[in-house]
């Protein structure tokens, strides 16, 4: 683990306008610097650095990130290579505080007299090398991987490994098998009595890896008959499925290559592909595609394709993919649809066939038009009245559903050249109306509602994080962006408010408060170069302190006052004076 005041030290001595004008040209734009996304398509600037800030932001497909995430996302490296690139650049040298195998269970730093719990990273990288070394010792494990064509190298760059056929395996690699850690990464299981049990049994274990390089979760799959045949981590504080995607970590490099991401069903075709050079596949863990894949990719490749067994379950997740993908498409970038044959699975194509073979399958992918006209026009008969109708009502949702100008244009011409109506006709039937853009800052004014006290409150943490040290540690507050301030007094209390901006920024990538923070963070690049924090802070925290006293007034008062206790009524008092 390197050590959190190691990265904010960095952060520190770093200027992220020099750090992204090494990859993207910035052009000076008032107080902050823009550029056309790297991270996407676009004829007009819409990516802006804030150099006093520290971040940047995309105002097109919501990029977002100190320093060390834009190297992540644009060199697409791990969360510890990015680290080490900035600081080899910053002339510093890493510290590595990485604890020793099986030693995650065993920290007992006091922190106020208390012990403090493994951090959950740790638990699985623990849990990971376990399993790894499991696999050494099982010729049964080794024998499964070899017939199923994989080398070692392949499964150690992969980390795979294997779980024993035993109840309580991991008490072998955790100290404490009772730690709530184990539970809360989803490892181990209690029962209604509560007693507990490993999770993974008698299965050949799949690392899930974040862009950090930090495993999240598992995936496990049976050696012999049996069901599940692939079982998942649960959703945890570390991993949510709708949002992660399987061999992404490894494949970011070949992605970007090769400029096409390759989207498949099982933790075994990405390895497969892997083991025959087809390096920039990935899978969806248990789970349809989601608008949040789509825009990962999406940030990373010009091409994705999605390639499903041809069975009706594989037609099924064909279709919920490009229903998932209409809102996100963008001018320029392509989205492919690959059906093998019904007899056949990537695995099993690649290993008949070769790499050559498959690339080939690749190349000839159906483009998501003419997928999207083959399955609304399926079953019609186009030649009569009836079947252009049921034709035309089958496309109008997915049409209206398209963002992206010119291919929503194109799509609406073919639909209206096979229904028989001309293009203005159909737009007249959809009442499409012209696309409106976003406006981005400094182009236009765009009414829209003022930001809550919480979303200010948080935008003042982030600037001035000290100033949190004036807020009670009682502090919480109702909804997402006040969840997300008390979440960040948490941070700061532990830090002793010491910490920097992008540091704090930074602490929160990856956590269920990174969109909140983003918008926060967005928001505040509008702020005038003498924007005066310190006063804003004062006035919101006078505001809610004003409405705490109002709300304890009204539940005094909702008691009755003759049904107050003296202390009650000398609170009462109080308030009064105050409000």
């Amino acid at each position: 683990m390197i050590p959190k005041n190691f990265i904010q030290d960095l952060l520190n001595r770093l200027d992220i306008v020099d750090v992204v004008e090494r990859y993207v040209p910035l052009k000076k734009a008032g107080a902050n610097f823009v550029a056309c996304c790297p991270f996407h398509n676009e004829k007009s600037p819409s990516f802006t650095v804030s150099q006093s800030k520290q971040f940047y932001h995309c105002f097109g497909c919501g990029a977002h990130g100190t320093a060390i995430g834009f190297v992540m996302e644009h060199a697409g490296m791990g969360y510890v290579d990015a680290i080490k690139e900035l600081a080899h650049n910053a002339g510093l040298e890493v510290p590595d505080e990485r604890p020793a195998a099986g030693d995650a269970q065993k920290r007992s730093d006091q922190k106020n007299g208390q012990k403090v719990a493994p951090d959950l990273y740790e638990v699985t990288q623990t849990a990971t090398r376990y399993y790894r070394e499991q696999l050494k010792l099982s010729p049964r494990a080794i024998d499964y991987l070899k017939q199923r064509g994989l080398s070692g190298e392949i499964a150690a760059k992969f980390g795979i490994g294997y779980a024993p056929d035993d109840w309580q395996n991991l008490s072998a690699a955790f100290s404490d098998y009772q730690d709530a850690t184990l539970g809360e990464t989803g490892l181990v299981i209690s029962n209604d009595e509560g007693k507990r049990y490993d999770r993974f049994r008698d299965r050949i274990m799949f690392p899930i890896i974040n862009v950090r390089g930090q495993v999240i979760g598992f995936g496990g799959r049976v050696l012999d008959k049996g069901e599940p045949k692939y079982l998942n981590s649960p959703e945890t504080p570390l991993f949510e499925k709708g949002r992660e995607l399987y061999g992404l970590f490894q494949a970011q490099k070949a992605i970007r290559a090769e400029q096409c991401a390759l989207v498949v069903e099982g933790y075994m075709d990405v390895v497969a592909l892997a083991q025959h050079g087809v390096e920039y596949a990935v899978a969806t863990l248990g789970t349809a595609t989601t608008p949040y894949h789509i825009q990962k990719l999406l940030r990373l490749t010009e091409h994705i394709v999605f390639c499903f067994d041809g069975d009706q379950a594989g037609q099924r997740a064909a279709w919920r993919a490009l229903e998932n993908s209409l809102p996100y498409l963008q001018d320029g970038k392509r989205i492919s649809f690959l059906f093998l044959p019904v007899e056949h699975d990537p695995d099993s194509y690649i290993r008949e066939f070769g790499k050559a073979a498959f690339e080939q399958q690749i190349q000839e992918a159906m483009p998501l038009s003419a997928y999207l006209l083959r399955e609304v026009g399926a079953g019609l008969d186009l030649r009569t009245q009836e079947g252009r109708n049921q034709l035309l009502q089958r496309a109008k949702p997915l049409l209206s559903a398209i963002s992206a100008p010119t291919t929503a244009l194109l799509l609406r011409k073919e639909v209206a050249a096979v229904s028989g109506v001309s293009q203005a006709e159909l737009e007249a039937l959809y009442q499409i109306k012209p696309v409106v853009r976003a406006a981005r800052p400094g182009l236009q004014k765009t009414t829209r509602a003022a930001p809550s006290v919480h979303r200010l409150l948080l935008q003042c943490l982030i600037a001035q994080p000290a100033l949190g040290a004036q807020l009670s540690a009682g502090w919480r507050g109702d909804g997402a962006e006040a969840e997300a301030v008390a979440d960040v007094l948490s941070v700061l209390r532990e830090a002793d408010f010491a910490l920097s901006s992008p540091a704090l920024t930074q602490l929160f990538q990856g956590t269920a408060h990174e969109k909140t923070l983003a918008a926060a963070q967005a928001d505040m690049l509008s702020w005038g170069e003498n924007f005066d924090v310190d006063g804003e802070f004062a006035g919101l925290v006078s505001k809610l302190l004003d409405g705490q006293r109002r709300e304890q007034l009204r539940a005094l008062e909702a008691k009755g006052l003759p049904n107050l206790t003296d202390p009650e009524r000398a609170q009462y008092r109080i308030l009064q004076q105050r409000s």
